[in-house]
């Protein structure tokens, strides 16, 4: 059987994308929970560390994505890494930093204001994350397994 791969070069690229499509979903529903929570009258506390909720699930499901032979743990790990940097980063106060983080990508991507709140948002959205992944990727490998 000479040129062809084993199944298991072919899972991480799987896994990859999956992670990519349920990275691209939760970053919608981010995106939805940001612009109409409050006009759909969902209370403050729901809308703000809600969107950091689902932050930190998209944070690790893009190191997921870009890392896929890692374990769940090690992506928790580096997702929990990068969302306490970005926290902390807040403390930082540079013109064009701060320039930045007016804008709404700036806003979305490394917020304006320090919270420790935030680091208990990151650590459930990533709890969450971890979780939708076990489902997704146990799931899709198990259908990828019975595909002729």
């Amino acid at each position: 059987m000479h040129g062809t791969q084993p199944d298991q070069a072919i899972a991480p690229l799987r896994t990859s994308l999956l992670r990519a499509a349920l990275a691209l979903i939760v970053i919608g529903c981010g995106l939805s929970l940001r612009w109409y929570g409050f006009p759909l009258g969902l209370p403050a506390f729901v809308v703000k560390y809600g969107g950091s909720l689902l932050w930190a699930t998209m944070v690790l499901l893009l190191v997921g994505t870009l890392l896929p032979r890692l374990t769940r743990s090690q992506l928790a790990a580096i997702a929990m890494l990068i969302a306490a940097a970005v926290e902390f980063s807040r403390l930082v106060h540079a013109p064009g930093l701060d320039a930045f983080r007016l804008t709404t990508a700036g806003a979305l991507l490394l917020g304006r204001i320090f919270s420790l709140w935030n680091l208990v948002a990151y650590t459930a959205g990533i709890a969450f994350g971890a979780c939708i992944d076990r489902l997704a990727v146990t799931h899709a490998h198990a259908g990828w397994a019975k595909a002729p």
